[in-house]
């Protein structure tokens, strides 16, 4: 599906994370996991647990990370079939039906955002109802990544919603973030958060 106008204007989808609000509760890796039906040990949004520095001088911090939606992303020019495509409106994304699962989009992403399944198994050896009602036997052998959750915004903006406000609009990482860390928008919308966020945060830089 083609990206949609946000008021003849076409938007330029993205996130800002806060990593000083984020408590690595880990509530958005597993509303991604939720919303994308991900298999045992896939995760399309994860939250690392950082420690750095020599004791006593220690810190400790949590990194969300996951598919940046890069700017020029490097997986797009290696995929030899145009599987992987970088949209209008920024979302990158999969063609699942296309990929050969050559992995060269997994090599070229510097965030280790891509995963190759072989074998589809369920988390109790022999997968449950629940398991089979939510497969996804076309992501099978083929490169998988985050979309930023595109089939909830094109959704939520059929529906006159605004992703990044409505929550069902907007991806399952950032509506469900409890510290309100994942900020999701427009970019392209100088009034959204996202962008005010970027704003505020450039005026405090040296």
């Amino acid at each position: 599906m083609s990206a949609v106008l946000v008021k003849g204007k076409l938007p330029r989808w993205g996130m800002v994370i806060d990593l000083n609000r984020c408590v690595g509760c880990q509530t958005c890796t597993i509303a991604c996991k939720h919303a994308n039906d991900t298999t045992p040990g896939v995760q399309w949004r994860r939250v690392l647990d950082v420690e750095q520095g020599t004791f006593p001088d220690v810190e400790r911090f949590f990194l969300v990370v996951g598919c940046q939606h890069c700017a020029d992303p490097p997986c797009v020019p290696v995929c030899p079939t145009g599987a992987t495509r970088q949209r209008e409106d920024g979302l990158v994304t999969m063609d699942y039906d296309v990929c050969i699962g050559c992995a060269n989009c997994a090599v070229s992403c510097p965030y280790q955002a891509r995963t190759i399944v072989h074998d589809a198994s369920g988390y109790y050896g022999a997968k449950t109802r629940q398991e089979q009602a939510t497969a996804h036997p076309e992501r099978l052998s083929v490169a998988q990544k985050c979309t930023f959750c595109q089939d909830r915004i094109e959704t939520g903006l059929e529906r006159g919603l605004k992703p990044g406000v409505d929550p069902e609009a907007t991806p399952a990482c950032s509506a469900s973030c409890i510290a309100q860390a994942i900020q999701f928008g427009d970019f392209n919308d100088a009034q959204s958060h996202v962008s005010q966020l970027v704003r505020e945060r450039s005026r405090w830089e040296p």
